[in-house]
C-alpha cells in the first residue's frame, strides 16, 4: 500500500553505502524475487568477493582501511545497509524483543558496498573521496553515507567536496548530521547539496523496570531479557562513590572495577566517559560482569534528557534517565544495605510523544553556511532494529542476526531509503527535488498533534528539527518544488567570501568572483530559510517553485511569523497552468523588536492549493 505500492519498493534504484563494509552472508541481502542490476551499472565485486554478490548486493568494494575486503568486521555498516534497502526477513529480533519482520525502507532496491572504515570505526579522507569517485562512475542513484561530517569550510570537507561532484552528477546524497547534540552549531555535513539528517525517536520502547527496596520505581530500557525473570533483590554497588579514580571506576571502563566487594551486586555506572571519551553501554556490561557484579543500572547525564538507549547486555542491565539517577544514588546514600531489582517488561508500542528529538542529534545553526538551514530533516534514529554481523544475544545457530542501536547513522539510511523510493517513483526528478519533496512535506507535530518536543519535553528548536519528520506518502506527490539549479553555487561559493582558490577547489576548475554576481546563501533556491543575524535592515530573498502536482492549480500563502518579525510575501497567490511551469515570489523579513542579546526564533510559510500544501521552515537569529 501507500508509497512502497506507487514506488515498486524502489525497484531500479541503486544505493551505493559508504561505511565500514557487509555481511554479505546475511539473509537481509538475500536476492529472492530481486531483478538483475539495471543495464547502466559499471560497479563490480572486489575478485575474492565475486561469489557473495548477487542481484540485490550488485557492487562491493573496499579501500586502505578495508583490509583488502568489503567484510563488515564492525555491524555498522551491515546495519545501514540493510536499514536503507534490506529484503524482508521474518522473526527478526534481540532477545526476543521487538520481534517481527524486519525490512529496508526501499526492499527492492540494489546495494552497492564502499568499505572505507576500518573495525574499530576509523576512516580515511582520501579512501572517502575515493569511494565516492568510485560511486559516480559505477552508476549509484542515492549516496548513503552515515560518516561524521566535519562543521569545516566545505573546501575543507572531503565529504561535501565528494557530495558536490556526485550532486552535480544526479546522485542524492543523503548524510548524517552528528551526534554532537544538544550542542547548538554542532551540525556537520551541512552542504546546501547533501541532504542534512537529524535523528528521533520511534513510538516503541524496550521497558525495563528497576525497583528500589523501598518501593520506588524507575522506567529505563534495555533490550537483554533473561530466559527465566527474575524478581530477586540484589545489594547495589554505587561505582562512583567507591571509586579511587574519578576518571575510571564511576563510568565502569575496563580494569576499573577491582573491588571484590561487587560480586553479586547491581552496580550503578555513570554514562559515557567523562574527559577520557565515553565506553559503550554494552562494554561497561561486560566489565561489571568481569568484577563478578549480576545486574548495572546506566546513569544518563541530565543533557540526555529522556534520550534512552536498548541496549543488548551480557548482564541484566538498564538505562536511566539522570534525574532517576539522582533518586536512586539517594536511595543508596540514605541506608546501609539498599537493594533493588531489575524487571523487563520488553517491547511496548504507543508513545505518543513520538517522534521525539533525540538528545545527541547535531543542532544547527550550520558553522559552514549559516544562511542554510540545518539539519533539513529528522527521520528515525533512536534504538533501531536493523541486520548485524555477530549474535548479540547469543543466538548462536542462525545468520539472521540483529542489534538495536541508536545514532543519526541510523536516520541517515532511513532517508536514503526514501529518496530511493522517490528515484523510483520519479525517475527524472533531481536531487534537489527529491530533497525538497521531503523537506516541504514533513511532519510538525507528534502523535499526540502537538509540535515535535526534544529530549526535555519541551518543542524542539527549528535548528533540532529542520524540516521536520520524514513522511514518504506525502514527498511522493509534493505539489510544488525548489529545484536548485547547479549553475547558482559558484555565486552561492562567492558569496560566502571563499577566495577564487577556494572556490576552484570546490569546482575542479578556476573561478573568478570578482566576475561572478555574488548571492548571500539565503537567496539560494532552497525549499527553507534560514536569516542568520537579522538586524534593523530588512532583508529580501527570491524563490522559485515548479508545479509537479495538477497543471491547473492555484496556491495561496499562508506564513507563521517569528516571534519579532515580519514576514512579507509577494504575491500571496500562484496559479499555475501547466506541469513543469516556474513561478517566483519574494519574501521580506523585517525586525520589529529590540533585543539585547543574539535571539532564535522559528516560523515557517506555506503554499497551499485544494490538493496540497508545501511547507518551508524559518529559522532567524535575531542580532542584537
Amino acid at each position: 500500500m501507500g508509497v512502497w505500492k506507487d514506488s515498486n519498493y524502489g525497484k531500479g534504484v541503486i544505493i551505493g553505502v559508504i561505511d565500514t563494509g557487509i555481511l554479505p552472508d546475511h539473509p537481509s541481502f538475500s536476492d529472492v524475487g530481486m531483478p538483475p542490476p539495471p543495464a547502466k551499472w559499471k560497479g563490480v565485486c572486489e575478485s575474492n568477493f565475486i561469489n557473495k554478490c548477487n542481484n540485490k548486493l550488485i557492487g562491493a568494494r573496499s579501500y586502505q582501511l578495508g583490509n583488502g575486503s568489503p567484510i563488515d568486521g564492525n555491524g555498522h555498516g551491515t546495519h545501514t545497509a540493510s536499514t536503507a534497502a534490506g529484503a524482508f526477513v521474518k522473526g527478526a529480533n534481540v532477545f526476543g524483543n521487538a520481534n517481527g519482520t524486519a525490512v529496508g525502507v526501499a526492499p527492492l532496491a540494489h546495494i552497492a558496498v564502499y568499505k572505507v572504515c576500518s573495525s574499530d570505526g576509523g576512516c580515511s579522507d582520501s579512501d572517502i573521496l575515493a569511494a565516492m569517485d568510485s560511486a559516480i562512475d559505477d552508476g549509484v542513484d542515492v549516496l548513503s553515507i552515515s560518516l561524521g561530517g566535519s562543521p569545516n569550510s566545505f573546501y575543507d570537507d572531503p565529504i561535501a567536496l565528494g557530495a558536490y561532484s556526485a550532486t552535480a552528477r544526479g546522485i542524492l546524497v543523503s548524510c548524517s548530521a552528528g551526534n554532537r547534540g544538544p550542542l547548538l552549531a554542532s551540525v556537520g555535513n551541512a552542504a546546501p547539496w547533501i541532504l542534512t539528517v537529524g535523528a528521533s525517536t520511534l513510538d516503541r520502547k524496550i521497558k525495563a523496570t528497576v525497583k528500589l527496596g523501598n518501593g520506588e520505581e524507575f522506567e529505563g530500557e534495555s533490550a537483554y531479557r533473561p530466559q527465566i525473570s527474575n524478581s530477586t533483590f540484589f545489594t547495589l554497588f554505587d561505582a562512583a562513590k567507591h571509586a579511587k579514580d574519578q576518571s575510571e571506576t564511576p563510568y565502569c571502563k575496563p580494569g576499573s572495577l577491582n573491588d571484590p566487594v561487587i560480586r553479586g551486586k547491581i552496580v550503578l555506572c555513570l554514562a559515557g566517559g567523562g574527559v577520557g571519551g565515553g565506553v559503550a553501554n554494552v562494554d561497561k556490561g561486560q566489565v561489571v560482569k568481569d568484577a563478578g557484579g549480576v545486574g548495572m543500572i546506566v546513569i544518563k547525564t541530565s543533557q540526555y534528557g529522556v534520550t534512552k538507549s536498548a541496549d543488548a547486555h551480557v548482564l541484566p542491565a538498564l538505562d536511566v534517565s539522570d534525574a532517576d539517577g539522582l533518586r536512586i544514588r539517594a536511595y543508596t546514600n540514605s541506608t546501609i544495605n539498599s537493594v533493588a531489582t531489575i524487571t523487563f517488561q520488553g517491547t511496548i508500542i504507543g508513545d505518543k510523544n513520538a517522534p521525539i528529538v533525540a538528545a545527541f542529534s547535531s543542532r544547527g545553526p550550520s558553522r559552514a553556511s549559516p544562511g542554510i538551514l540545518k539539519p533539513d530533516i529528522i527521520g528515525p534514529g533512536v534504538n533501531i532494529l536493523a541486520s548485524w554481523t555477530t549474535s548479540v544475544d547469543d543466538n548462536k545457530n542462525t545468520k539472521s542476526t540483529f542489534n538495536i542501536i541508536s545514532g543519526t547513522s541510523m536516520s541517515c539510511p532511513h532517508l536514503s531509503g526514501v529518496a530511493a523510493l522517490l528515484k523510483s517513483s520519479h525517475p527524472d526528478w533531481s536531487p534537489a527535488v527529491i530533497k525538497s519533496a521531503i523537506m516541504t512535506t514533513a511532519d510538525t507535530l507528534n502523535l499526540a498533534n502537538s509540535p515535535i518536543l526534544d529530549e526535555r519535553l519541551i518543542p524542539a528548536y527549528i535548528f533540532a528539527v529542520g524540516a521536520g519528520h520524514v513522511n514518504p506518502s506525502r514527498a511522493n506527490d509534493p505539489g510544488l518544488v525548489y529545484d536548485t539549479p547547479f549553475e547558482d553555487y559558484v555565486p552561492y561559493f562567492c558569496g560566502l567570501n571563499y577566495t577564487n582558490r577556494e572556490v576552484g577547489k570546490m569546482l575542479q576548475r578556476q573561478v573568478n568572483c570578482l566576475k561572478v554576481k555574488s548571492i548571500p546563501e539565503a537567496q539560494l533556491n532552497y525549499p527553507s530559510f534560514s536569516i542568520f543575524r537579522l538586524g534593523s535592515t530588512p532583508q529580501t530573498y527570491t524563490r522559485t517553485v515548479t508545479n509537479v502536482g495538477d497543471a491547473t492549480s492555484s496556491y495561496e500563502v499562508e506564513v507563521a511569523s517569528p516571534k519579532g518579525v515580519v514576514v512579507e510575501v509577494k504575491p500571496t497567490e500562484l496559479n499555475f497552468s501547466e506541469l513543469n511551469q516556474k513561478l517566483s515570489y519574494q519574501v521580506t523579513f523585517s525586525k520589529t523588536t529590540n533585543n539585547s542579546n543574539f535571539v532564535i526564533v522559528g516560523g515557517f510559510l506555506k503554499w497551499t492549493s485544494n490538493r496540497h500544501s508545501v511547507r518551508s521552515p524559518i529559522a532567524i537569529v535575531l542580532d542584537k
